[in-house]
């Protein structure tokens, strides 16, 4: 599954996450303040702001984004180059070259959302102080305003298509490099259950799936970095919570506590469902199977082995059906709350007049960025369950070539066939 596609996986995503650490400590203790000199911004109309520029003003954010990224760019291309020198690969220009590419377009998602969590604040002040004061505001500052959030959300709209898209051929390259290894190997993967899916779809599935949890969580992470600074500066607004009184940084607490609890109540809630999803997979493979004998053997598929085929595809249907009942129930229930959870939070700050409409509109934003990162697994259970079905099926192919034991599951598949009629 990764050593098709990706140089040496383990020693690939060891390297990787520790070459990452490196650049985000080189660029604290040194390059952050580098910028000055050797920012691109300052020839094309964004000099970098003295180190005592307070943030905030959309020009002053893109010119230290402009460093930031131009920094991002060099370490990532460093990485790339590296690797394809010291481990060369097939498929490297994909699974590290953009792989990098992608990432970065992640980042810079973050960035640009960053602004527009910075415009809010400003947006909303303007609005309160025209609400108080008639003439208070005049209209092109108003729609001034409304052009910069239509400057930044245009970018963010342009990056988004552009990542799908390269997204998109990435997935299908990784698809077809597991669909060519284990085309190599089918003489001994084709007695497998359910064998010709499991390389026809399973292998896009898994890539797709893999992708799409890997790309969230990235972009979890580089979000909690990205506003976990900014609550923290944005708790000094909330003196304190209710019931509890007085605490420290009061919003990041409330965002891990909460997040914290909603991980462990889906976690318990969903714990059977990635094993009734995979043997969901396999009664769906089996049906399947005989239909598809059928079309070239008349004594195939008769309709008591189809009937009794079928019935096991219903009872683990229900089955599942019914724990996604009480999963559901604690997901949405979770998620609803989630949307009071920042306002509760900042009732004795609203009450007493604490807050300007900017701050609380900033801050409830950032503070649900914070949240849904925290909340990952919550956010992407479901998605996790359905990845560990297809990893269990397409784990059996590996099992198979490096001559392990088959799950006992799988097992049963290869030695108990239906009969027909």
């Amino acid at each position: 599954m990764f050593s098709s596609f990706f140089p040496n996986p383990l020693r690939f995503f060891g390297a990787a996450i520790a070459w990452s650490a490196l650049g985000i400590a080189l660029w604290y203790l040194l390059a952050r303040d580098l910028g000055a000199s050797l920012s691109i911004g300052n020839l094309i109309g964004f000099p970098y702001p003295p180190a005592d520029a307070k943030g905030g003003d959309v020009a002053i954010e893109t010119a230290r984004n402009i460093w930031a990224y131009q920094y991002m760019i060099v370490v990532g291309a460093i990485f790339v180059g590296l690797v394809a020198w010291l481990a060369p690969h097939r498929w490297a220009r994909w699974s590290v070259a953009v792989s990098a590419i992608i990432i970065f377009f992640l980042w810079f998602r973050v960035g640009l959302d960053v602004m527009i969590n910075n415009w809010f604040g400003t947006f909303y002040n303007m609005v309160q102080q025209a609400l108080a004061k008639p003439n208070a505001v005049t209209q092109e500052q108003f729609f001034g305003q409304l052009w910069t959030f239509a400057g930044i959300a245009l970018v963010s709209i342009t990056t988004s298509v552009i990542t799908a898209f390269i997204t998109s051929h990435y997935i299908f390259r990784w698809r077809t490099a597991m669909n060519d290894y284990y085309v190599a190997n089918w003489q001994r993967l084709r007695h497998i259950e359910g064998a010709s899916q499991r390389v026809q779809e399973d292998t896009m599935r898994f890539a797709e799936t893999l992708e799409g949890l890997g790309a969230r969580l990235i972009d979890a992470l580089m979000t909690l970095i990205a506003f976990l600074s900014i609550l923290w500066g944005l708790s000094s607004y909330v003196k304190e919570l209710p019931l509890v009184g007085e605490v420290p940084q009061a919003l990041v607490f409330v965002a891990v506590i909460w997040a914290a609890l909603g991980t462990a109540l889906l976690a318990v809630t969903g714990i059977r469902l990635p094993g009734l999803e995979f043997r969901n997979q396999r009664v769906e493979a089996a049906y399947r199977k005989e239909l598809v004998l059928g079309e070239d053997n008349a004594n195939r598929a008769q309709p008591p082995t189809l009937a009794g085929l079928f019935s096991h595809v219903r009872t683990n249907y229900f089955r599942l059906y019914l724990n996604f009942l009480y999963f559901n129930i604690a997901r949405y229930g979770y998620l609803q709350a989630s949307v009071l959870v920042p306002y509760v939070a900042l009732a004795p700050s609203i009450v007493a007049g604490g807050l300007t409409l900017g701050v609380m509109n900033q801050t409830i934003r950032a503070f649900g960025r914070v949240e849904g990162s925290f909340q990952y697994l919550v956010n992407s259970w479901s998605t996790i369950v359905t990845l560990i079905s297809i990893y269990k099926r397409l784990r059996a192919f590996e099992a198979l070539m490096s001559d392990q034991p088959l799950d006992i599951i799988e097992a049963e598949g290869m030695v108990q066939q239906p009969s027909a009629g």
